[in-house]
């Protein structure tokens, strides 16, 4: 690819130049330049730290779930019905829940011509099953890899188009100047001299598909190879939106994956250790007198996998709790499939009738774990041996993680930041509310790439703004200068990442307490303050942390604010976020501490909270979510206005 060099001072960069970079290797990302290649739109370029990174490559679950409009059976669906099912997630604006709806069936298409096989059946009907908040059966999969299979056919559509991507290229700078975007500055990861280090994008508009900020927490089940860059976005200008809303669930720590469906379902033994392996014991049994009770909620974790604080006082999410206040003692928590619970002093026609007629069904009622999970689904044994598990010889670590946020940055229709030219689409795009479709965000994802394409491709054309060179100037010195300060013949910039994190999952993941999030919330000032001066890198290699730190302690700056700024308002628990004060003590026999008493918000229509950086300091909003457009939808208004416009806003 041809290129440039941009100089500022002492230093230097590579510049290329197109009309679009896409940022970002994952479903969302190949999605958005296949479109764009599709509607014409060559000078364009695919940015990417890790090529074969990401979440949409390297996750999945016992049953990974593509949300989509109904496409068999004799039950009725209709957009508005799935776009009022997205709506009720709470703080969702409802023209992106219809342009979901909308384009669910279009997306899903394209996904089966490019070769992801979503099963169907013999007269062609694409069979769905219910997922959690979901009316109708719109859900469907093609097993644990959904994703990846939805990547990899993607990546080879981009890749026989012969769009231009530049691998590890990791963005350290979004530019943007007057609420306009002009650009990128990047880190060349593989650079052997100081003079290849940088790169610099001279764009007209940046699709941004960089995923969830999942660096910001220590217990997660984002792979490694995934960290987001929302920081970065934000300190660009771009608003955030209902930051506070994100997903937990119970997974395992090595390797990091959902431990939902079938793997709770066959009833596993779940025990606690010291960290030194010592002092086993099956802690559940504290909380509970009844191990019929105990196990049936352990079997509705399959179904009801993310943490929700409605299912706390007496349902499945009771189970989270627990493992999370285990492993707040230093304690390690363990699944093991080998032995029975409680000896097997249990019955299975005593659990609760959910689980006892579900495991009938299944002919499983028998033998160990491993033995019922072997009979209902040998491909979850197969998983963890291909990563070096063997579940019938080893116990399952697990623990309290983040999983997916709801939240993300504020968009359009079209999937347009508040910063002009800025498109966010996928998992760092804020479409979601409170709650939502297991599934929805697959959709939402494909769903938002393609409505960025057409936007471009319609409205968007021409060069980078002229504000190209200043900004890109200020940022090559910033960065440059950084990278200077930073450099010692021993880093520290990974212990600061482990200590941010594991801050983080302590005070601002799934159980919340406001005062240790404004306590930790100030050491994060303090530290961005200061980061030149306090955080030092080792190596090329770390160079490459410094950058992810910064946005990291960005990303997490803008999330602690916007907890605090919730409960500051009154907001109460509600999704996956429990607010409370953690001093007190336990109680035993199925009584929750006195620590987790709390209050659930039950608001009619809750409002949607917006963040943005501005002079130094984080800014707040609230709003009401927009509603579902209603449109005239008269055949030939529809029809006249598309020949003239193609219905894309001007």
């Amino acid at each position: 690819m041809e290129h440039e060099i941009f100089k500022a001072g002492a230093y230097t960069a590579k510049v290329y130049r197109c009309n679009t970079a896409v940022v970002g290797s994952g479903a969302a990302g190949f999605n958005a330049a296949d479109r764009l290649w599709q509607l014409g739109q060559h000078n364009i370029m695919l940015v990417t730290e890790n090529r074969a990174g990401g979440t949409s490559r390297n996750t999945g679950s016992d049953k990974q779930t593509y949300y989509k409009l109904t496409l068999s059976g004799g039950e009725p669906d209709s957009v508005r019905e799935m776009a009022d099912t997205l709506y009720a997630g709470r703080c969702v604006d409802g023209d992106l829940a219809l342009c979901e709806a909308a384009l669910s069936t279009q997306c899903f298409l394209k996904l089966v011509e490019l070769g992801v096989p979503f099963p169907r059946n013999r007269y062609g009907e694409y069979i769905g099953y219910k997922t959690d908040h979901d009316p109708r059966r719109r859900a469907t999969s093609v097993g644990p890899y959904t994703s990846k299979q939805m990547t990899e056919c993607l990546e080879a559509a981009v890749q026989a188009k012969g769009v231009p991507m530049l691998d590890k290229t990791q963005v350290i700078k979004v530019l943007s100047e007057n609420g306009t975007v002009c650009g990128l500055l990047c880190l060349n990861v593989t650079a052997q001299n100081d003079a290849d280090r940088f790169v610099l994008i001279r764009c007209k508009n940046v699709v941004y598909a960089t995923g969830g900020p999942a660096g910001m927490y220590a217990d997660s089940v984002y792979p490694f190879s995934q960290y987001g860059a929302t920081g970065l976005a934000l300190e660009a200008g771009a608003k955030g939106k209902n930051l506070t809303e994100w997903q937990y669930g119970l997974a395992s720590v090595a390797p990091r994956w959902n431990v939902s469906g079938t793997y709770m379902q066959v009833l596993p033994r779940v025990y606690s250790t010291a960290t030194d392996g010592s002092g086993e014991r099956e802690f559940l049994t504290d909380f509970f007198t009844d191990a019929h009770d105990m196990l049936s909620k352990l079997f509705l974790k399959g179904y009801q996998w993310p943490f929700d604080v409605r299912k706390v006082a007496d349902g499945s999410s009771l189970i989270d709790i627990l493992v999370y206040l285990e492993t707040c003692k230093g304690r390690k928590v363990y699944l093991d499939y080998r032995t029975n619970p409680v000896g097997g002093a249990f019955r299975y026609d005593a659990l609760l009738p959910e689980a006892r007629e579900y495991l009938t069904r299944a002919g499983a009622c028998f033998g160990t774990p491993i033995e019922r999970l072997a009979q209902m689904n040998r491909p979850a044994i197969d998983f963890y041996r291909d990563k070096g598990v063997d579940l019938y010889t080893q116990p399952l670590e697990i623990a309290l993680c983040a999983q997916h946020n709801n939240g993300g940055l504020d968009i359009d229709c079209w999937w347009q930041t508040n910063v002009k030219g800025l498109f966010a689409v996928g998992e760092v795009a804020a479409s979601h509310g409170v709650y939502r479709p297991g599934g929805t965000a697959l959709n939402a994802g494909q769903v938002g790439s393609t409505r960025a394409a057409q936007y471009i491709a319609a409205r968007c054309q021409g060069d980078a703004p002229a504000c190209f060179d200043t900004a890109a100037a200020a940022a090559l010195t910033e960065m440059a200068a950084l990278a200077d300060a930073c450099r010692a013949d021993t880093g520290n910039v990974r212990a600061l990442w482990q200590h941010a994190a594991g801050e983080m999952s302590r005070c601002g993941a799934a159980i919340r307490d406001p005062a240790q999030i404004r306590a930790y919330g100030k050491q994060v000032e303090a530290q961005l303050a200061g980061f030149a001066q306090t955080v030092k890198a080792g190596s090329r290699t770390e160079l490459a942390m410094v950058y992810r730190l910064r946005d990291m302690l960005l990303s997490q700056r803008a999330y602690l604010t916007a907890m605090a700024d919730y409960t500051a308002h009154g907001g109460k628990s509600r999704g996956s976020a429990l607010y409370t004060d953690l001093t007190g003590g336990v109680k035993p026999f199925g009584q929750l501490p006195d620590t987790f008493t709390f209050a659930l918000d039950e608001t009619e229509a809750p409002l949607i909270q917006e963040l943005w950086f501005e002079d130094g300091t984080c800014r707040t909003a609230w709003r009401a979510p927009r509603p579902i457009p209603e449109d005239d939808d008269f055949f030939e208004n529809v029809w006249r206005s598309y020949r003239e416009t193609g219905n894309i806003d001007a």
